[in-house]
């Protein structure tokens, strides 16, 4: 398990070595879902490769991703409580995570505080994260967050602004928490308006999108 991964940063190579016979690595393929929202929590999962979303269903199905997940990161920190799992985590494409059970995480805790001091950086980082997107669910309107969606992912390539995952207007809706129906709508006009193009589910964009809509 390489040492720079998530809450095991601090951990040299001796430590890593004690650490890995209490856990194991696991293999998922694409789509799986990992766990599910309300299972009961018992291990910390280690992102080795590949990543995954964080998401909670409605009772009519509708699903909102809270968070998505890459290779040296982790989830199910909730084992520190041992409370029921908060969410639903999905692959989203092959994945790799090396699985510690609760009681090798509470003894490395006691053991290791460097380990501690990076898994407390890392829940306070969550929490702003999640502050930030309930922020913008109760103040800006679905626009504003495909706006702040668009802004938080874009990266250049080739001298061209584009957000590199490939998403259905589906699965852009869960990440805003919008409809499908309204990000529709929204691609459509700024096609339209010559802000934004989409090639084979790939967001380009064009030249700055416009504050309203």
């Amino acid at each position: 398990m390489p040492a720079y991964f998530g809450p095991f940063a601090g951990l040299d190579e001796t430590s890593l070595r004690e650490l890995a016979p209490h856990g194991v690595v696991r293999q998922f393929p694409r789509h799986a879902i990992v766990v599910n929202e309300g299972d009961e929590t018992d291990s910390l999962y280690v992102l080795l490769s590949g990543r995954v979303k964080a998401f909670v269903t409605s009772e009519d199905g509708r699903e909102v991703v809270v968070n998505t997940i890459g290779a040296g990161d982790y989830f199910g920190e909730l084992v520190l409580d041992g409370g029921r799992r908060a969410a639903s985590i999905m692959t989203l494409e092959p994945a790799r995570m090396f699985v510690i059970p609760y009681s090798d995480v509470e003894g490395l805790l006691a053991a290791r505080p460097e380990f501690a001091r990076d898994l407390i950086a890392k829940l306070i980082g969550k929490v702003r994260s999640l502050t930030a997107k309930v922020k913008d669910l109760a103040l800006k309107d679905v626009y504003g967050r495909f706006v702040r969606f668009v802004n938080d992912n874009v990266v250049e390539r080739d001298n061209t602004l584009v957000v590199p995952e490939r998403l259905t207007q589906h699965e852009i809706a869960a990440r805003i928490g919008g409809s499908r129906e309204m990000v529709s709508r929204i691609v459509r006009d700024l096609s339209a308006g010559g802000y934004i193009s989409i090639d084979a589910k790939q967001i380009r964009i064009l030249k700055k999108l416009p504050s309203h809509w």
